[in-house]
């Protein structure tokens, strides 16, 4: 893999190759490295030399990506130290599938890969450039080979990548990016801590009539102090999604459209695994044209030991969903502790995945009416503890607005009245 190959070069071959063109270096009056690459053009990949000006700009230094690339290779952007990176151009990857699937890096977690790794500590990445993913083939493809894996993951047999995952870093500011066409989620914050996203632009949608599939805004897994602020999505799936072990983090000021709302979970998916979410605070949400609004989703429990499908333990804790304004959204307050589970599979096996400690303050807006007049499910299979809502004002088409809630304990700390669901 080009990858390993590059970090294998010595510093001298590099260093070549940043002087035969693809890479112009140069220092700064405060004494870092440079390191501008020049797009080649014609199509031919860029991808090498964007992986080389890394490697030669990996400490105290700067890469301009401030061209039309594009990449046709695996970039593999990691050791990085007190690194800015100004990408005010366009980095475009290839439409080829039968490369990409095998190519793109592999992360174990539903099978996600991607495009682009970034890792090391003191990132800064800015410059308004744009991410564009050609995600367009692979909607159109995944739409005749919908090999999606379990519960929106990936596979290994038809990988669609992420256009940028920060991995196994610290201290990532990541501002002022368009990203557009992702084939999968759009970005991937992986086993790293004290990461902030801002001002980011998202848009996948399609313009076939096939749909996009999983392109969720964020999916945040073994993180934690992250933030995710003043930033617009345009998608069909999770705004944000808070995956297993996401712990402290801040999500605020964000515009929705078309999306599965703000989601805890999924959780419990693998058995013998511990899943933990906590100290999550999503405020002044705006949420159109939506799936969910403020959602948790969590799977019922397995009879198998080797389960891919629920039975995991652990969970959510202390979640904090605040001035939320929905409109035409289908679910604007959801629990599903059954998720990707059957009633009967769950009735039998409740989930052994807690949850606990979860507060909605000021939900306001109307739903789609897909529901008929209900605006809130919250429905446990094990029952959930300090469930609270206030300043709760929902309405629906369909008549007066209906709550439902099922193994609630603490139903009377709600500002509406809840009734059974429908069995």
């Amino acid at each position: 893999m080009l990858a390993f190959w590059l970090s294998a070069l010595s510093l001298s071959t590099i260093s070549a190759l940043a002087l035969s063109g693809g890479v112009v270096t140069s220092t700064d009056n405060l004494g870092r490295t440079i390191c501008s690459v020049k797009a080649i053009g014609g199509g031919q990949d860029d991808g090498p030399n964007i992986n080389a000006a890394f490697q030669y700009c990996s400490s105290n230094g700067r890469v301009v990506l401030d061209g039309y690339y594009v990449v046709d290779t695996l970039l593999f952007t990691t050791e990085l130290s007190d690194v800015e990176i100004e990408l005010s151009g366009t980095v475009q990857y290839t439409p080829d599938i039968a490369k990409w699937s095998p190519q793109s890096y592999y992360m174990t977690y539903q099978n996600a890969t991607t495009y682009w790794f970034l890792s090391g500590n003191n990132i800064h990445l800015y410059g308004g450039g744009t991410l564009d993913s050609n995600g367009q083939v692979w909607w159109d493809a995944f739409a005749t080979n919908s090999n999606a894996g379990t519960a929106g993951g990936s596979s290994r047999t038809f990988a669609r990548p992420v256009p940028l995952t920060v991995g196994n870093a610290t201290n990532v500011l990541i501002e002022d990016l368009t990203q557009i066409g992702s084939p999968f989620w759009n970005n991937f914050v992986y086993q790293s801590s004290y990461v902030t996203y801002r001002g980011i632009n998202i848009s996948s949608v399609s313009y076939s009539s096939n749909p996009t599939a999983n392109s969720d805004g964020w999916d945040i897994y073994r993180s934690s102090y992250i933030t995710i602020t003043n930033s617009t999505i345009n998608n069909d799936d999770d705004c944000v999604s808070f995956k297993p072990n996401s712990t402290n983090i801040i999500v605020s000021d964000l515009h929705c459209n078309g999306s599965h709302g703000i989601s805890v979970g999924s959780l419990g998916q693998y058995a013998g695994e511990t899943d933990i979410v906590a100290n999550i605070s999503a405020s002044n949400i705006v949420m159109r044209n939506a799936q969910n609004g403020a959602r948790i989703k969590v799977f019922g429990g397995s009879p198998y030991a080797n389960s891919t499908a629920g039975g995991g333990t652990g969970y959510v804790k202390n979640i904090t969903f605040s001035n939320f304004q929905v409109e035409n959204v289908d679910y604007p307050i959801y629990i599903n502790q059954c998720y990707s589970t059957t009633a009967s599979v769950c009735a039998q096996y409740p989930s052994t995945l807690s949850i606990s400690d979860v507060h909605y303050y000021n939900i306001t807006g109307t739903s789609s009416g897909h529901e008929g007049a209900l605006v809130a499910d919250l429905e446990c299979s094990a029952e959930c503890q300090d469930i609270t809502a206030s300043g709760t004002s929902l309405s629906s088409p369909n008549g007066t607005a209906a709550y439902t809630c099922k193994n609630i304990a603490t139903v009377s700390e709600l500002d509406f009245n809840c009734t059974a669901p429908a069995s």
